[in-house]
């Protein structure tokens, strides 16, 4: 359910818990003042949905790219494109969830930055092909920079209507995006190679460090309840993407090479992990545990791996199914890691941020990272690996499930 987000209201002013109702005029552009972290109700609103909507469609032609790298030989060269692309979309789309999250209006100036917002992503989808297949990243750098000047624009505004240390915070958020953006500039400068693959690298950890030194001594106003529910709706629309261009790719695969005795394993395979990655990662409340930036920063920056390897599961699966039919110049058992690897990472990953922290005993504790190294040995199953892993993650689920309802039991009759 969603709903479009209140305007915020002082203290004992009109709108707070039991001052009266007073009508009142939506002035189409108000004030961007900080949201309360313990507002009650807060969903995702109809254009963050949108937002999240239109920023897959960059996921999903990274996605293509790195089919068709990896099923060309090219998987090294294909990861290290892939890994770039989807830092510049993710790291855009959760600037913006965290800044909505405080500061969300819904006036509308705030819907007009976002929608450039929008628009850079766009861009920059646009230029990924150029990006995977000849090394240049023009369009792809002047999409980013159409997202990140957007962003600045709406930091600047939150600064505007703010004072003190709030208002340093925004300015400190305005001047590091724009100042990183001179950086991104100097990679354009650089030869491909080693060498811009680094100053990649600097400049990643360069961005990452903005939100660190801007709220180094006071944290915006961001909703825990809110921020959980961004990550999981983006969580299931890239799985839904996984699961939309594995298909097409077994329905390619079917009508062109009459195939459907080698498709189907893969299928049910492909459709029983991601299954159990959404049941994996939905199995904990983990809203509870975002209470300061330490324990949400880790959160929200390990959540590239949990992100970029759920997107990479649904390309895996293309893969696979390519080489079944012929189509790619590549081994079973590459073409099976395509799949295993990420299914590997997804677990541990979403182990190390949200499950582990919801785990009583050592079984419990064990059960996802024991699936991720038995889904890494499916890897030479041959023609069934991806079947095999479907299924290894579908027992991990019956597991977890057992042992927290014996665990519920126990607690029961203590």
């Amino acid at each position: 359910m969603t709903s479009t987000p209140d305007t915020p209201h002082p203290p004992g002013g009109p709108g707070s818990p039991g001052a009266p109702a007073v009508a009142h005029h939506r002035s189409p552009v108000r004030r961007m003042v900080e949201r309360g972290r313990d507002e009650e109700h807060r969903v995702a609103s109809p254009l963050e949905l949108f937002f999240d909507l239109c920023f897959v469609v960059a996921v999903a032609q990274g996605g293509v790219q790195l089919v068709h790298a990896v099923a060309e030989g090219h998987a090294g060269s294909g990861v290290i494109d892939y890994a770039r692309i989807f830092f510049a979309v993710w790291w855009a789309w959760m600037n913006f969830t965290w800044f909505a999250s405080a500061y969300d209006n819904d006036d509308a100036l705030y819907r007009v930055v976002t929608l450039v917002q929008i628009a850079g992503v766009l861009v920059l989808a646009a230029g990924i092909t150029q990006a995977f297949e000849h090394d240049n990243f023009t369009v792809v750098w002047l999409g980013y920079l159409i997202m990140r000047v957007a962003m600045a624009a709406h930091w600047l505004r939150a600064a505007a209507a703010s004072s003190g240390a709030e208002r340093r915070v925004a300015l400190r958020y305005a001047g590091g995006v724009l100042a990183c953006q001179v950086g991104w500039l100097a990679l354009m400068l650089v030869p491909t190679g080693a060498a811009q693959n680094w100053v990649f690298l600097a400049m990643a950890v360069l961005e990452m460090c903005v939100p660190v030194y801007a709220e180094r001594d006071r944290q915006t106003s961001w909703h825990a309840h809110h921020i959980a529910e961004r990550y999981g709706l983006f969580t299931i629309i890239v799985l839904g993407e996984s699961i939309a261009a594995a298909t097409v790719a077994v329905k390619s695969g079917i009508e062109e090479n009459d195939a459907l005795g080698e498709l189907l394993p893969i299928a049910a395979g492909g459709l029983l992990i991601v299954f159990a990655a959404w049941w994996i990662y939905f199995a904990v409340p983990i809203h509870d545990r975002l209470q300061d930036n330490r324990q949400a920063f880790v959160w929200g920056y390990g959540h590239y791996f949990i992100f970029a390897s759920a997107a990479a599961i649904g390309a895996g699966i293309e893969v696979a199914v390519e080489q079944s039919v012929g189509e790619a110049h590549l081994s079973t058992t590459a073409a099976s890691a395509a799949v295993t690897v990420p299914t590997a990472v997804f677990l541990l990953m979403v182990w190390a941020l949200h499950a582990r922290f919801f785990k009583a005993g050592v079984a419990q504790q064990l059960t996802l990272p024991v699936c991720a190294v038995l889904v890494l040995a499916t890897t030479f199953a041959g023609h069934w690996a991806v079947l095999t892993a479907g299924i290894v993650m579908a027992l991990a689920v019956v597991t977890g499930v057992t042992l927290s309802a014996r665990e519920v039991r126990g607690a029961r009759t203590a």
